[in-house]
């Protein structure tokens, strides 16, 4: 997985994402948890933009996101 922006970005990023598209982040993380089991990070990206209408930026947000919070759940 690579991030092509700051944390900062990330961050300003996810507090549009409401905004942008009516739906709470919380409830973001949970359509990637319920969604198919994607292994690749661009895999994920993709399906919720094709899946959800998202733009491009804020489905790899989503996933990025989605992805620390795993990843913090596992240690």
């Amino acid at each position: 997985m690579s991030q092509l922006f700051s944390e900062e970005t990330h961050r300003n990023m996810l507090s549009r994402i409401p905004h942008c598209t009516g739906r709470e982040i919380s409830d973001w993380l949970r359509t990637v948890e319920e969604g198919p089991a994607l292994f690749r990070f661009d895999e994920k990206v993709s399906w919720l933009r094709g899946e959800h209408n998202l733009a491009y930026g804020h489905a790899k947000a989503i996933v990025h996101e989605h992805d620390l919070r795993r990843a913090a759940r596992k240690f």
